[in-house]
């Protein structure tokens, strides 16, 4: 459960499999991020559901990341607050060398994908 106007989003469910990680996320309708993204009708920014998807990975994997690179983003459907308290985060990972992990993920509502991502994370 949320507390403070500060988090975006809360991680209220994560399951992890072989090299495959799902997560449902609670969004904070009621963060301050909103009060500039945008008045009146708020969205979650771009750069926050990529956030979204670090900060899941490195809770499922247990340690801290940076990303390397971004190779494809689509933010195919935009998520408000207000009508969407909660998403679903899917990730597909694999290691490719020391300390570079691979990822596939997208954030989904109900059944509309809201974004894609596939790139490089470094661990530590």
């Amino acid at each position: 459960m949320l507390k403070t106007n500060d988090a975006l989003f809360g991680i209220s469910k994560i399951e992890q499999h072989y090299n495959a990680i799902s997560a449902t996320i609670d969004i904070n309708k009621d963060c301050d991020i909103f009060n500039g993204h945008f008045p009146g009708q708020p969205v979650i920014p771009g750069a926050c559901m990529l956030q979204i998807v670090k900060e899941v990975l490195e809770q499922a994997l247990g340690t801290p990341l940076r990303l390397k690179k971004a190779e494809h983003l689509k933010f195919l459907t935009m998520i408000d607050p207000e009508t969407t308290p909660s998403a679903n985060l899917d990730v597909a990972y694999k290691s490719v060398s020391e300390g570079h992990i691979c990822i596939t993920a997208k954030l989904v509502k109900g059944a509309v994908v809201c974004f894609k991502f596939q790139g490089t994370f470094i661990a530590g």
